[in-house]
Order: C-alpha cells, then structure tokens, then sequence
C-alpha cells in the first residue's frame, strides 16, 4: 500500500485499518469465520466445517485480533496468542507438540519458563483479495521485497505488520514476556529485517510447508523497534488499549 510522502506510517495506516481485539462472543466468531475463509476455503490446510468457522481446543485459552478495513468495515485478517492453561500444568502450546523433536534446547527449554509469561503465535491469516500475489496462493499471510516499493513510491506492509505489532501490544497488556512462533523462513526473515528480532529455536518442520520455530521477546522488540515503525506502534496499540481498557 502507498504512503503518502507527509505522513507517518502510523497516519497511513489510520486512513485504511484498525485493529480490534476480539473480547466479544460477536467479534470472536468474525476470527473463526476469517479463520475459515482463509484455512479451510482458500488453502484447503483443515476441513470445510458445516458452520463455516474454523475453531480448535485452543481458541478457549487464547487472545484473538482482527483487523478492519475502516473505509468498507470488512475484517480482513486476523491472529491471535495461544496462552498456557491455568490450572493445567501438563498442556503444551501447539509448538510444544508439533516441533517436540525439532527444538534445541540449549537455545530454550519451554517447559522450564514461568508458564504464565510464554504463549504462542499462530492462526495469522488475511483474506485472499489482501494477498493475491504471485507465490501466496498456499500461503495465508506473506511479505515481499515488493511490499517496501521504491524510495520514489515507498509502499508498507501494513496487514501482516500491522497484526504483528497488535500482537506485541496485547501480549505486553497481558503480562507475557515471550512469544513462540511457527512460520515460513521466508516470512521470519522478513520481520527480523524489520526489527522484530526473531530467533530460530530449532530445525524446520514440515507443517503445511516448511516452518521454522522461533521466538521473540516482547521488550526487545518494544525498546529496539526502528523509528519509523513507532508512530505505527502507537496508533495500533491505541486501538488496543481503547477496547481493552472499555471491556473491564
């Protein structure tokens, strides 16, 4: 998307999206809904379901975002941050399970980590009319060279950004200090480039395509974010601490 040469990245994306943590029974089937249209509709990764929302064992002990196109009201991406289980300290988060064999643990042991500090990311997804490009038809969310234009006609990513930075904050609003990821290689270099500082915990999996386990630290990504990417922070984690602050 293009930036217009007097604004920041944080008035840019305010033109066009918003971001929306989905507290609500109504927001929260908008997640499964997108969920579906993009997992199970476009990519074929799980099973049509008769209700067309796509939901798992996890969703109950996770925090869910969306993203809304401000101009049409369409939500067009959405993630959200698997927590651990209170009460329950034998549930691993899905990465503990899939990447069981494929983690070094002398980089982290997971399973020795304060439990209620750690989550994971996963269910990132954007809707094919925000994703239609050459190499994404298997893919739910992408970032290309192409997506930062030209020092002429600068362009940003902002959907896949934009859900990484409202991430960082509702992970930060809730106490968790680290963040698992599993993702494409590709993808992971792509925001370590932007600052979010990546590290590759283990060997890749195969998991819809090839994935990485990785992990951030939410500090570091706050104190060490580059410059131009804090106006955007802050416009995202206004809209955050809005509907967060409102639902208590």
């Amino acid at each position: 998307m293009s930036i217009p040469e007097r604004f920041t990245l944080g008035d840019a994306f305010k033109q066009y999206f918003e971001i929306v943590p989905a507290f609500s029974t109504a927001l929260k089937d908008e997640v499964y809904r997108v969920r579906h249209q993009v997992y199970c509709e476009d990519l074929g990764f799980e099973p049509v379901r008769p209700d067309r929302r796509e939901t798992d064992e996890h969703d109950s002990n996770s925090l869910h975002l969306l993203m809304r196109n401000v101009k049409t009201g369409e939500f067009v991406g959405c993630t959200r941050i698997v927590r651990p289980r209170q009460g329950d300290p034998h549930y691993q988060l899905p990465f503990e399970k899939s990447c069981a064999a494929a983690l070094d643990r002398s980089i982290v042991d997971p399973a020795k980590l304060p439990r209620h500090h750690i989550a994971e990311v996963s269910r990132l997804a954007v809707v094919a009319g925000y994703r239609r490009r050459k190499g994404e038809e298997n893919s739910a969310v992408g970032i290309s060279s192409e997506d930062f234009g030209t020092p002429k006609q600068p362009r940003f990513p902002f959907i896949p950004i934009g859900l990484y930075l409202g991430t960082t904050e509702l992970a930060r609003l809730n106490g968790i200090d680290t963040l698992f990821v599993l993702t494409e290689e590709r993808l992971a270099n792509h925001f370590d480039k932007l600052g979010f500082q990546l590290q590759y915990i283990g060997q890749q999996i195969e998991h819809h395509g090839k994935r990485v386990p990785s992990m951030m630290g939410i500090s570091a990504i706050i104190n060490n974010m580059r410059s131009n990417l804090r106006p955007l922070y802050r416009a995202i984690a206004t809209d955050i601490e809005k509907n967060y602050h409102s639902r208590i």
